[in-house]
């Protein structure tokens, strides 16, 4: 973990009629339902998740 640091991802536009490698890092990253969130440490590997999805997402610093 990057200084016990945390951020908080919300999805906020669906999986559905996405590729199924963009529906795999949701199911990743805990997001399963519109406007849910949860709270992620800040790594470079969960970096690279949202990277990926950063269109159907929304990202907070903690």
């Amino acid at each position: 973990m990057a200084d016990g640091k945390n951020i908080k991802i919300t999805l906020i536009k669906s999986g559905i009629a996405r590729p199924g490698k963009h529906k795999r890092v949701l199911e990743g990253l805990g997001l399963r339902k519109l406007n849910r969130t949860v709270v992620r440490p800040d790594t470079p590997e969960i970096r690279g998740m949202i990277s990926k999805v950063s269109h159907l997402l929304q990202v907070e610093n903690e």
